[in-house]
């Protein structure tokens, strides 16, 4: 398995690294506060905000 070390990826590689659907990635990612956006480039989601977001869905 192939560790990704991205800081910042598009929506559907995103999608594919955390095994879900592209619409739930874009409403995670909005909800974390992880989306960056450069004019005249798609968006970015940054890896490390997201997966801390995350963490708040983590169960014991």
């Amino acid at each position: 398995m192939k560790i990704n070390k991205k800081r910042m990826v598009r929506y559907s590689e995103g999608a594919l690294m955390y095994s879900m659907g592209l619409p739930m990635f874009q409403k995670l990612a909005k909800e974390a506060g992880a989306i960056y956006r450069i004019e005249g480039t798609p968006p970015l989601v940054k890896c490390d905000v997201f997966e801390a977001y995350l963490e708040k869905y983590r169960t014991t």
